[in-house]
């Protein structure tokens, strides 16, 4: 069975989850936006998370959106605002989303309402949601079921 996790990190929390997947075997694909957030935190989160209340999608580096010979896929976003990140917007436009696909957010207040009835709404998917993964090793057991 051929397994995938396409995520965005803008912190360290996707990559964390990512060396989870990696370690069960799934291929990992990072995607990366082409016009970075501001280096300063508190304004990456505010440009971030603006960008993500109205629905942003960002423009990606190379992002390969072949995954036709995937068995199964999982989508890791961070919260921004209880929203899914803008890079991430751009990755489920681009996707033909089914039930091969599982749903992955990391939000350091460990809210994702928004992002989960989201997923909820346009596929009928659940998602789980990580709080803190990277300071929170713990959140990880979550995902053992996927």
């Amino acid at each position: 069975m051929k397994k995938l996790f396409i995520y965005y990190s803008l912190t360290g929390s996707g990559d964390v989850v990512a060396d989870y997947f990696k370690d069960k075997g799934y291929e990992i694909r990072k995607v990366i936006p082409k016009h970075r957030l501001p280096k300063n935190f508190f304004l990456s989160m505010m440009v971030g998370g603006f960008k993500a209340a109205i629905n942003k999608k960002d423009k990606l580096v190379d992002f390969d959106k072949d995954i036709a010979n995937y068995d199964k896929i999982v989508i890791g976003s961070p919260i921004w605002f209880d929203r899914i990140s803008t890079p991430i917007n751009t990755v489920l436009n681009r996707l033909d989303i089914d039930d091969k696909f599982n749903f992955v957010f990391y939000s350091g207040g460990g809210q994702a309402n928004n992002a989960s009835k989201k997923i909820k709404d346009l596929y009928n998917i659940d998602s789980i949601i990580l709080r803190s993964p990277k300071d929170n090793k713990k959140e990880l057991d979550k995902l053992k079921n996927i």
